[in-house]
């Protein structure tokens, strides 16, 4: 394995980058709370580990290869994002008829299912094998065996996610005195959900190389 700092580097520049499980991760972080975030990053993070492990096993090279599988995936994945962001969108339009009994048992159901939106969102998303198996050889020897690099690697990268997603939900959580206000919060979930839906349509545009 070469350049493990510099690959340590590279992890946290891609890591703090916007994408669909940081948009998911505050989202319910905001409507759902601390717990709810650090939930949902706990599924993202699980989605991460089965991502390395397929790298390793060399399952990821054979979805990346067939378009037929990169499709399912692709698509499959961009129609949840999609779902998702609709979900949020329109919980602003019925959220001011619910009341107070309402809003907390939708909190607790929400609760419940954060962890498997952030593991959804992270594992449907081909473009995460991708990343692995286009990014992570850079740094290994060639010509050597490469499943205790790849491994090696992989829980790296998901250690510091866990790391970053832990300082996210704290932070978003310490403001969020100003970002609950209703108006705050109704102008961030929309927002949200809209990025959610834009990374589904990215997604569903993207072409298997």
């Amino acid at each position: 394995m070469e350049n493990f700092y510099l690959f340590v580097l590279m992890c946290i520049l891609l890591i703090i980058l916007p994408g669909p499980d940081t948009a998911i991760v505050t989202k319910n972080t905001l409507t759902v709370g601390r717990l709810g975030g650090l939930k949902t990053a706990l599924g993202s993070c699980c989605g991460l580990i089965i991502h390395t492990s397929a790298a390793v096993l060399g399952l990821s090279a054979i979805i990346v290869k067939s378009a037929l599988l990169f499709s399912f995936f692709k698509y499959v994945g961009a129609v949840y994002l999609i779902y998702l962001g609709v979900k949020t969108l329109w919980s602003l339009r019925t959220q001011k008829e619910a009341t107070t009994d309402d809003d907390n048992g939708l909190k607790q159901l929400d609760n419940k299912s954060c962890f498997k939106q952030g593991f959804l969102t992270n594992i449907l998303n081909p473009k995460v094998a991708v990343f692995f198996l286009t990014f992570l050889p850079q740094f290994v020897d060639q010509g050597n065996d490469t499943f205790i690099p790849f491994l090696i690697m992989g829980i790296t990268y998901t250690i510091l996610t866990v790391i970053w997603f832990l300082l996210y939900v704290y932070l978003i959580t310490q403001i969020s005195a100003f970002m609950k206000k209703p108006k705050s919060q109704n102008i961030i979930e929309g927002l949200t959900g809209s990025i959610l839906i834009g990374f589904g349509i990215k997604l569903a545009l993207e072409k298997s190389h």
